[in-house]
């Protein structure tokens, strides 16, 4: 026995695995997610450097002749008022960003903020945060984001601030429900122990621990804003005019499908391949975050 030990030898720990490494094979392993990602990126480029790569300004009538067909001169030809249709729809990516990052970054940190508070303190405070939370759940966020827009009116700014609005109760419930299972940990009750402030024991130990599942809402989020921003746009209570916005250009060529459907087919599927990528993106990071895939190489 004592041979055979010493030839085979005690058995090795496998190597550690890099988190990094881990995270990058699990979110690139599907083609899909890869092409979300491309897409995501892309798009955050023509949105920083809209200036530089749109042919024509966007706000200026008459760039050409009016309701012209897709050319050299005009790639994807021009609206109603001659305004090059191209240049349009590069500055409407960075309206659509603008609006879904910003309106996440405010609903995120008040849904998070209510709900890691209603979790964690109980009690009355969770019932009168989550029994707000429910009400507004009551309407789909599309709706209550369409009555916000129109009780605050038109704009940009009144946009981003229905958007965020609509979107604190779907953060505030899966925060709290995130922050009633991670208080109960042994950990936090050790925490508990020293006597620290609640504010410390919420946002430096509950709030960490719970951040990933966030971060896949916050990046599915980003998505389902931009389709309500052009939602909004669409039935002209979002961006106004002369601003640049897909849902607007979408309903300003509607009108002209038959004769030049580029007006409304090109918003329309740059639409459709954002929400596509930021869900894709969400899900990849769904699967490279989920503890289940974490020896996953």
């Amino acid at each position: 026995m004592a041979e055979d030990f010493a030839t085979t030898g005690p058995s090795e720990a496998p190597p550690r695995v890099s988190e990094w490494k881990r995270f990058r094979r699990v979110f690139l392993s599907r083609g899909m997610v890869t092409f979300g990602l491309i897409i995501f990126v892309i798009l955050i480029f023509i949105a920083i450097f809209a200036n530089l790569l749109a042919p024509y300004d966007p706000y200026t009538p008459a760039s050409g002749p009016a309701l012209a067909q897709p050319s050299s001169q005009h790639w994807l030809g021009t609206d109603i008022l001659g305004r090059d249709t191209l240049s349009r729809l590069i500055f409407g990516s960075r309206t659509a960003l603008e609006v879904g990052f910003i309106s996440v970054i405010i609903g995120s940190i008040i849904g998070i903020s209510l709900g890691i508070m209603a979790g964690y303190l109980g009690s009355f405070t969770n019932m009168i945060i989550m029994r707000t939370m429910d009400a507004m759940l009551c309407f789909p966020m599309i709706l209550l984001a369409l009555v916000m827009a129109s009780v605050l009116g038109s704009g940009i700014k009144n946009v981003i601030i229905a958007l965020s609005i609509a979107t604190i109760p779907g953060y505030a419930r899966v925060t709290c429900g995130l922050t009633m299972s991670i208080k109960e940990n042994d950990y936090i009750m050790a925490e508990r122990s020293i006597g620290p402030s609640s504010f410390r024991i919420m946002f430096r130990h509950i709030l960490p621990n719970a951040f990933p599942p966030l971060i896949i809402l916050m990046t599915m989020q980003l998505g389902s804003l931009i389709l309500a921003e052009a939602g909004l746009s669409f039935l002209g209570i979002g961006i106004q005019p002369p601003g640049a916005a897909w849902g607007a250009m979408v309903n300003d060529g509607y009108k002209y499908l038959l004769n030049n459907p580029v007006l409304s087919f090109a918003p329309g599927l740059c639409i459709m391949l954002v929400v596509f990528a930021f869900n894709m993106v969400g899900d990849g990071l769904r699967d490279a975050l989920d503890p289940r895939l974490r020896g996953l190489l």
